[in-house]
């Protein structure tokens, strides 16, 4: 994962009192990184924060916090982004 620099305020998903967030999904989204230009709009999107960035700057998405909104496939540019039907 990337490193932040010290002093700027980032949150991350944790194990709430419900436990994972995700199980309820019905549509997740799907990442394309042969389309993803890696702009990080999905990252600054995110109102649950499960999205974060791999070293080499490609988002990866937290599917057990991921509440399955579609805000980054909404945002996405490129439509790297595909809200897909949950299997379970």
């Amino acid at each position: 994962m990337i490193k932040v620099p010290e002093g700027i305020p980032i949150t991350r998903p944790k194990i709430g009192s419900a436990g994972n967030t995700g199980l309820w999904r019905v549509e997740k989204p799907e990442i394309h990184y042969d389309k993803c230009t890696k702009c990080r709009l999905c990252v600054l999107y995110c109102p649950e924060n499960t999205i974060d960035l791999l070293e080499n700057l490609f988002p990866k998405i937290d599917y057990d916090y991921c509440k399955g909104c579609g805000v980054c496939a909404q945002v996405c540019p490129t439509k790297a982004i595909e809200m897909v039907r949950e299997v379970k």
